[in-house]
């Protein structure tokens, strides 16, 4: 079957598509045909040997979500049929062959049912981006109806998400985007407005939108470009909950004692068994009454993976990069 591999560390430019042997599944796992893949910014990090949390062995096949079909069923396995739909989020799996790959075996219980109505292509757009905005959004800020919840990068893969589940529960969202065209696609997404990153130029817009309180919730994805504004227009006891970093930043913890903030960090890496039960419900139910249409970014194939990683690293932020493996 053909995979992307790598049989060395390094940059995008050791992504290698390959023909290699199938997998089959063992005990308590499956395995799916692919069809879409999403790309993930964690998988640019451990091609590179660096990435804390996995550091794998060579050669390696890289990827955490697909969406697919049920090809086969290891022992022990009774949620799912040969057949079924399904998108997978293999992050804490304890094996996973990669989903950079026309099949992939996995451990069950990091696959779950794709709800009808929901193409693969779509699907791509879950797994790791789905259950990070809900976790961020609910399981971190616990955000509330009627609060208002700032979105940087709110066109992006995470952040498109999280615009539309925090819309549903009745939040005022305000999304941020560099481009013009990523504003129009957070307005389109749902969101109550849509600026530019914040700065000392648009500031006052935001605290002009929120009553000159600042918004009581905050989701960052590049917290060593933002963290300081954010601890400046964050309202009194707000939130701010910290999705990405891709550097260190010096900031001022007086901002956080005038209005007594809380600043606090997250990774969806190793969820407990409750709180990945109702990441799944509540992914599964938003999904169901049609309150989240993900944003698909740029399309490639496994032929491309080069140009698939640049895309995924220096994208301004317009869905999700996805390898399309076969179509529906």
């Amino acid at each position: 079957m053909k995979a992307v591999q790598i049989n060395e560390f390094g940059g995008s430019e050791v992504l290698k598509t390959v023909e290699i042997e199938e997998s089959y599944p063992n005990e308590n796992e499956v395995k799916v045909k692919v069809y879409t893949v999403g790309l993930n910014p964690n998988e640019a990090y451990t091609i590179t040997g660096t990435y804390a949390y996995n550091i794998p062995e060579l050669p390696y096949i890289p990827g955490y979500d697909a969406t697919g079909i049920i090809e086969e069923i290891g022992p022990n396995v009774e949620k799912f049929k040969k057949g079924d739909r399904v998108f997978l989020s293999a992050f804490s799996a304890k094996r996973n062959t990669g989903t950079y790959a026309e099949k992939v075996v996995v451990d069950a219980e990091c696959v779950f049912k794709l709800p009808d109505g929901i193409s693969f292509k779509k699907g791509a757009a879950l797994g790791i981006p789905a259950f990070t905005a809900y976790k961020a959004l609910f399981q971190k800020a616990k955000i509330k109806a009627g609060e208002t919840v700032l979105i940087h990068g709110a066109s992006g893969a995470v952040g498109n998400i999280a615009v539309q589940m925090a819309k549903a529960i009745g939040a005022i969202v305000i999304g941020t985007s560099s481009t013009k065209e990523g504003r129009q696609a957070i307005l389109n997404l749902g969101a109550d407005y849509a600026l530019n990153h914040i700065s000392e130029k648009n500031k006052g817009e935001l605290l002009n939108l929120t009553d000159e309180q600042g918004p009581e919730v905050i989701i960052e994805m590049l917290a060593n470009a933002n963290l300081e504004m954010d601890m400046q227009i964050i309202a009194k006891y707000g939130r701010i909950i910290i999705v990405g970093s891709r550097d260190t930043i010096e900031v001022n913890p007086r901002n956080l004692m005038t209005n007594e903030a809380i600043v606090t960090g997250m990774t969806f890496t190793s969820p407990t068994k409750k709180a990945m039960k109702e990441m799944h419900y509540g992914l599964n139910a938003l999904l169901k009454i049609g309150a989240i249409d993900p944003l698909i970014g740029d399309i490639f194939t496994l032929d491309e993976p080069v140009k698939a990683h640049k895309a995924l690293m220096e994208s301004s932020g317009n869905g999700r990069t996805i390898f399309v493996v076969s179509e529906e």
